[in-house]
């Protein structure tokens, strides 16, 4: 009996550790990440105290929470860079970026934060910035995209996105996608284009923020 009990309880720190990731998910999709941890320990079922013993901070709580949404997030930049052709890989990465985020609204908000203690979360995030800035580089050689575009219009996108409030997470989506092909339409190069207002720095890391600036 004794030699079975602490793999019981190690079982049950488990079961509350992953109760409390899926109530954070669907509080931080709904909500956005302001939520209180309180809120996200009743819906997980369990004492506040058990929430901060597994997770001290709400920065733990936000990375860990979004994990698998960085992951998507990497798969879909690389599947853009991998595209011949930069500018359709380019308008890819914007369906699909909004998509995600039109699917999770709080993954929007961990996007352009930043997290100095969750090192993992911070790289998988600059290597996705870079990544799109790195695309985005390569459609404007093609002549498609605008040459005014910086970075910070991804991320802009991205809030305005995660703004769309629809009756059901299917016409969520739906709004995203009309959304996103606006975005487009107005990213693509034309010759009576006209210029941009001035950039607005937003959130990205500096040293992405810098090149994209110069671009």
């Amino acid at each position: 009996m004794t030699d079975r009990l602490p793999h019981t309880l190690r079982s049950d720190a488990l079961d509350n550790r992953e109760r409390i990731i899926e109530a954070a998910r669907a509080v931080f999709a709904v909500d956005g990440l302001d939520v209180p941890m309180r809120e996200v320990a009743r819906r997980a079922g369990v004492a506040p105290a058990t929430l901060y013993r597994r997770f001290p901070t709400k920065e733990m709580l936000v990375t860990e929470a979004f994990a698998e949404q960085m992951h998507a997030c990497r798969a879909v930049v690389d599947e853009g860079l991998a595209d011949l052709d930069p500018w359709h890989g380019f308008c890819l990465v914007i369906e699909k970026m909004c998509e995600l985020h039109a699917r999770d609204r709080g993954f929007t908000a961990a996007l352009i934060s930043t997290f100095p203690n969750a090192v993992d979360f911070e790289a998988r995030r600059e290597y996705a910035l870079r990544a799109i800035d790195e695309l985005a580089r390569r459609a404007k050689e093609t002549g498609r995209l605008r040459p005014d575009f910086v970075l910070d219009d991804v991320l802009l996108v991205l809030m305005a996105n995660s703004g769309i409030h629809a009756t059901s997470p299917t016409t969520q989506v739906t709004a995203s996608r009309r959304f996103a092909a606006l975005a487009i339409s107005a990213f693509q190069a034309s010759p009576d284009v006209s210029p941009l207002p001035p950039v607005v720095r937003l959130a990205p890391p500096a040293s992405v923020s810098r090149r994209s600036q110069a671009g």
